[in-house]
C-alpha cells in the first residue's frame, strides 16, 4: 500500500481514536450544556469547513502582492477578499479606513497595534481589569506586579469605574489623563455591560494629545450590526477578535485610519495619517511570521455571513436576551453591576449574598452551565473575585429567545441556592466547600434539567445526530 496515502489520507477517527473521541465528547458538552461565557460563541459549519482546509499548508509572509514566498496567487485573493469584506461589514469607506486581517487573535492584535503606535516606556491608559477592562490594556496588581506584557513594556495608568455606580467615571478619567499625559488611551473592555461614550474619549484624548484606540473584541458583532455605538467615528485604530459576537473563527483584526488628518494646531496643513505602514510592519515582520491562511479564509466566510439580514436580527436578539436574563436575576433580588446592560453581557455581583465567583462557577460547571468568575469593582483578588460574567451570544446562536433566557435565569437562581447550601454546610474555605460537591443530588438534578433543556435547541457547526456520544 502507498505509504503517502496511508499517512496522508487516513481519517482522524482511524489515525487517532483518542483525540477523535475527545473532540466528540467536547461536541456533546457544547450541545448538551448552556454556554454563557461572554467571550465565546458557536461558529457556523461554513466557517469550520474553511478552517479545516489545505490553506494551513501555505506560508505567506508579507502583504498581498508583496509576499516573501512564491505560490501565493490564491492566498492573495483570499486575503484581499477578507479585507474588503471587513470594511464592508463595518460600513467603512476604503479611502478613510484600512484593515490588517493577519493577527492570530485579539491579544496579538492589541500588541501589534501598541508596537505600531508606541515606543518602549510610552504612557498608556486603559480600563482597569477589576473595572471590566482586559489584561492586554495594561493590567498590574495593586501590589505593583506587572501581569500584562503591555504593563511590562509601557507605562500604564488605569482608569476605573465609579465605586458607587459601576459606570466609567469620565470626569476622573479626564483628570487622570491630563495629569498623566498618555500617548495612547484605550477604550473597550471584557466585562463592562454598558455602551461607551466614544465622543467623550475623543475629547479627552485631544485635550491631552493622545491617540485613541478602541478594542471592540466583545461587541464587534453589535458594532457591525449597528446595534452598539460606532468607535470608527472617533478612534484612530480599532482592534478586535473575530470569534465572539462576530461569530467567526479565532482570529484578530486591526483597523486603522487613512487619508488626511483632521486639522490641528501645530500640524502642517494636509497632513496624512501614517498608520497603515506602521500597523502592517508591526504585524510582520516585527511580531509575527506567516499568517494563518485557513483562519483568514474562515474569517472572510464569517464576514460574508455578517452582511446578511439574519445577522442584524441575531445582534438585536443578543441584546434582548441579555436584558431578559438580567431582569430575571434582578427580580430575584440579585445585584447586577450598573443594574442592567446595554450589550451582550451582565456582570453579577455576588458579594451581597456572601459568595465568590469561583464557587458559583464550579457549581454551574457541574450542572453543565458554563459561566466564568469575574472581578467586580472593589475586588482585590482576580482568583477569588466577587462576581460572575454572563453572556448571551453563544446561546442566541442556538436560537434562544427572551423566555428561554428567563428559564436560564431560573437555572442560575437554583445554582445559587445549591451553592449557598453547600457553603452553609461545609464552610467558606474552598477546600472545605469542595467536599460538598461530590455526589450532590441537587447538582445531579439540576444537571439533568439543563441537559434536557439544551437538547431542545439546534446546534450550529456540526450535525448532532452523527456524534459518537449522544
Amino acid at each position: 500500500m502507498d505509504p503517502v496515502n496511508v499517512w496522508g489520507n487516513t481519517p482522524l477517527k482511524v489515525v487517532d481514536e483518542e483525540i477523535f473521541d475527545l473532540i466528540e465528547k467536547e461536541k456533546r458538552r457544547q450541545c448538551r450544556g448552556i454556554e454563557l461565557i461572554a467571550s465565546e460563541n458557536f461558529t457556523s459549519l461554513a466557517v469550520i469547513e474553511a478552517l479545516g482546509t489545505p490553506l494551513t499548508n501555505k506560508y505567506s509572509e508579507g502583504m498581498p502582492g508583496n509576499r516573501y514566498y512564491g505560490g501565493n496567487e490564491y492566498i492573495d485573493l483570499i486575503e484581499n477578499l477578507c479585507r474588503s469584506r471587513a470594511l464592508q461589514a463595518f460600513h467603512l469607506d476604503s479611502e478613510k479606513w484600512g484593515v490588517n486581517v493577519q493577527p492570530y487573535s485579539g491579544s496579538p492584535a492589541n500588541f501589534a497595534a501598541y508596537t505600531a503606535l508606541l515606543n518602549p516606556h510610552d504612557r498608556i491608559m486603559g480600563l482597569d481589569l477589576p473595572s471590566g477592562g482586559h489584561l492586554t490594556h495594561g493590567y498590574y496588581t495593586s501590589g505593583g506586579k506587572k501581569i500584562s506584557a503591555t504593563s511590562i513594556y509601557f507605562e500604564s495608568l488605569p482608569y476605573k469605574v465609579s465605586q458607587e455606580t459601576g459606570f466609567i467615571d469620565y470626569d476622573k478619567l479626564e483628570e487622570k489623563a491630563l495629569d498623566f499625559r498618555p500617548k495612547l488611551i484605550i477604550c473597550g473592555g471584557s466585562a463592562y455591560p454598558r455602551d461607551w461614550d466614544y465622543a467623550r474619549f475623543r475629547s479627552i484624548a485631544d485635550k491631552c494629545g493622545a491617540m485613541l484606540l478602541c478594542d471592540m473584541a466583545h461587541i464587534s458583532g453589535l458594532v457591525a450590526a449597528q446595534e452598539a455605538g460606532n468607535p470608527f467615528d472617533y478612534c484612530d485604530l480599532v482592534t478586535t477578535t473575530t470569534h465572539k459576537s462576530l461569530r467567526g473563527p479565532r482570529a484578530g483584526m486591526i483597523f486603522y485610519r487613512k487619508g488626511p488628518k483632521p486639522p490641528k494646531k501645530g500640524q502642517p496643513e494636509g497632513a496624512l495619517n501614517d498608520y497603515e505602514d506602521r500597523v502592517n510592519f508591526s504585524v510582520f515582520p516585527s511580531l509575527q511570521g506567516g499568517p494563518h491562511n485557513h483562519q483568514i479564509a474562515a474569517l472572510a466566510v464569517a464576514l460574508k455571513q455578517v452582511m446578511t439580514p439574519g445577522f442584524k436580527a441575531y445582534a438585536k436578539q443578543v441584546k434582548a436576551n441579555a436584558v431578559a436574563v438580567g431582569n430575571y436575576l434582578m427580580s430575584k433580588g440579585y445585584k447586577l453591576v450598573t443594574s442592567g446592560t446595554e450589550n451582550h453581557l451582565v456582570l453579577w455581583d455576588l458579594r451581597p449574598i456572601g459568595l465568590t465567583g469561583n464557587k458559583v462557577e464550579k457549581v454551574c460547571d457541574l450542572c453543565n452551565i458554563t459561566i466564568n468568575k469575574n472581578a467586580v469593582y472593589g475586588d482585590s483578588s482576580a482568583l477569588s473575585p466577587g462576581g460572575v460574567r454572563i453572556g448571551t451570544p453563544a446561546m442566541t446562536s442556538r436560537g434562544l429567545k427572551e423566555a428561554d433566557f428567563e428559564q436560564i435565569g431560573e437555572f442560575l437562581h437554583q445554582s445559587i441556592i445549591i451553592t449557598l447550601a453547600i457553603q452553609s454546610e461545609h464552610g467558606k474555605l474552598l477546600k472545605d466547600f469542595n467536599k460538598g460537591l461530590a455526589g450532590n443530588k441537587d447538582i445531579e438534578n439540576l444537571k439533568a434539567q439543563v441537559e434536557k433543556f439544551s437538547a431542545q435547541f439546534d446546534m450550529p457547526g456540526f450535525d448532532v445526530a452523527t456524534m459518537k456520544f449522544q
